[in-house]
């Protein structure tokens, strides 16, 4: 999942357009959703707790009789019934990211409050994972071979050539397997299927949660049914003007990811990564060189020997990737980054990054996020164009820059167009405001994607998160857990520029106890809740004293009410 960050994913892409699409009345596609949800345990071995259910949808909202495709669904049943406030929908990101998988994984991150007073719901979009899929490969043993041989992004003239040919291939073979269901797994044909499961649900308007690419989602089903926008949050946010190439953020010839700046993101965050390092004793970063200036030089002078020597499956292109995925959460991918930097300085590497088994449990699907991105995003068409985006992104963002510029190139061939993209308008005033949430140092969505996000919305207040990684839901701030706590059960928002801290700076495994610092009449603080009490220290992620929550909450029964609106 590009923008969420797996490390090590061979192909990071994301969308491609054609003909904006006009926008669907509030019934819905299709009329009656057809759609019934028939819960059972999931049988999945890290999906204990959940329940799992199949959805039959239109694979063309326009001509529901004419194909049906389904996509499997999980949720986690909200652990206080009593205080239940409703249905709380979750993406992961991605595109590709599959919601069988990310909520299992993702759900403690949850703040407790929202666990216990919600169904927490998710699902595999179109064309991904356990739903109706892209699989352009008969087995998942011969997709991990075909990923194994191509590297994260070329190096030298040899290898562009090779990466080029091995996407056209990749073309090649989606297209011969369902070359229908390539024109129908657009961000818009999925904000139709979240329509129809919300209505499922029983839901009157939709509350959600996104991250990632997951915000590009938010934003979709916004201003496709603004009038059944309940509470959304977005979090680590895809401007979906850049996305779209529309508007200020669109420059003519520029890929999908050099649009959204991800690449100057990330460089800003290897920043951050490398200073705090430095800062760190080696006991904390082992990479530390006992600054931030000598830690930096280390950094580029073990690129420049790997880029003369690997040191065993660790190329050049393989540790900048890894770098690139391992900063995207804070805990515990930046000391994993550091570990694996030292060990590479040091000449071993314990794990071999490139090692495929012969048959991976699960299908590995990294077409699915080319498939989406390449559809509706526009991208170049040219594969002679991106040795000259990689100098340009080079030139703005160091090493990182290369991997985010050849992370479109796959769409160069794609050979398919979403049939019905959706491409604005994006300020369709929505019934509640949304909730953008995004870090000042975000290595994927930087922090001018969540502020245009913000802006373009036709109702939205924006949340920033003083801190670092992609997310705030994986990177945990109590301070964001509270409003989005409040939000989600009041509709109330943060004040007008308000601010929050990550609850653990990096290279920290706890924060010592402070001393209260005396504040005088005229020192600035950082914007709060109301007659919040000061941040408990160390809390598990949304879990706070009673002390804290009193007051915050409402009573279970108008939670309760509040879901029935």
């Amino acid at each position: 999942m590009p923008l969420r960050g797996t490390a090590g994913a061979a192909a990071g892409a994301l969308v491609m357009l054609l003909a904006g699409v006009g926008p669907a009345s509030a019934d819905g596609p299709g009329g009656d959703t057809g759609v019934v949800l028939r819960w059972k345990p999931c049988e999945g071995e890290t999906q204990t707790g959940f329940e799992c259910a199949v959805a039959n949808v239109p694979l063309d909202h326009t001509r529901p009789e004419h194909r049906t495709i389904e996509l499997a669904v999980i949720r986690h049943r909200a652990a206080e019934p009593a205080g239940r406030a409703g249905t709380l929908f979750f993406n992961p990101g991605g595109p590709g990211g599959p919601g069988t998988l990310a909520l299992p994984e993702l759900y403690e991150k949850f703040p407790r409050e929202l666990r216990d007073r919600y169904d927490i719901v998710s699902w595999d979009p179109r064309g991904v994972g356990e739903s109706t899929a892209v699989r352009c490969f008969a087995t998942a043993g011969e997709a991990a071979a075909w990923q194994a041989k191509v590297p994260p992004f070329p190096v030298g003239e040899r290898e562009q050539r090779a990466f080029t040919a091995a996407y056209a291939d990749l073309a090649r073979r989606c297209e011969r397997r369902d070359p229908e269901l390539l024109r129908h797994i657009s961000t818009a044909d999925t904000a139709r299927d979240l329509e129809l499961l919300r209505r499922a649900t029983g839901q009157e308007r939709l509350d959600y949660w996104g991250i990632s690419y997951g915000t590009l989602l938010g934003a979709t089903y916004a201003n496709l049914f603004p009038e059944r926008v309940g509470r959304l949050v977005l979090d680590g946010n895809v401007d979906p003007q850049a996305w779209v190439n529309r508007g200020a953020a669109g420059e003519p010839g520029l890929s999908t990811f050099l649009r959204l700046g991800s690449h100057v993101g990330s460089a800003d965050t290897l920043g951050q990564f490398l200073d705090h390092c430095g800062r760190a004793p080696v006991t904390e970063c082992v990479f530390s060189a006992g600054g931030p200036a000598a830690t930096r030089a280390k950094y580029h002078s073990l690129l420049r020997r790997l880029a003369k020597r690997p040191v065993g499956g660790w190329t050049y292109a393989r540790t900048v990737s890894e770098v690139r995925g391992g900063l995207y959460t804070v805990h515990p991918g930046w000391a994993g980054i550091a570990d694996t930097l030292q060990g590479l300085w040091d000449g071993r590497a314990s794990v071999d990054p490139g090692t495929a088994t012969a048959e991976p449990a699960r299908y590995p699907g990294f077409e699915q996020s080319v498939a989406v991105l390449c559809a509706e995003s526009p991208n170049p068409r040219s594969p002679d164009r991106y040795p000259a985006l990689e100098r340009r992104a080079v030139a703005e963002a160091g090493a990182l820059g290369s991997w985010w510029a050849w992370a479109n190139e796959p769409c160069a061939g794609w050979p398919a167009r979403a049939a019905r993209p959706y491409t604005g308008p994006w300020d369709r005033p929505t019934v509640h405001p949304v909730l953008v949430v995004n870090t000042t140092h975000d290595p994927s969505t930087p922090y001018r994607s969540g502020r245009a996000t913000a802006a373009e919305l036709g109702r939205a207040r924006l949340l920033t998160l003083d801190g670092y990684g992609h997310t705030a839901l994986d990177n945990p701030s109590a301070c964001v857990g509270r409003y989005a706590v409040r939000y989600f059960l009041t509709g109330a928002l943060p004040p007008v520029g308000a601010r929050c801290a990550q609850d653990l700076p990096p290279f920290v495994e706890r924060v010592p106890e402070p001393t209260a610092p005396s504040v005088s009449a005229g020192t600035p603080t950082r914007t709060g809740p109301p007659a919040d009490p000061p941040e408990p220290l160390l809390p598990a992620y949304g879990v706070w004293p009673p002390e804290v929550v009193s007051g915050l909450l409402p009573p279970p029964h108008a939670a309760a009410a509040a879901g029935r609106r």
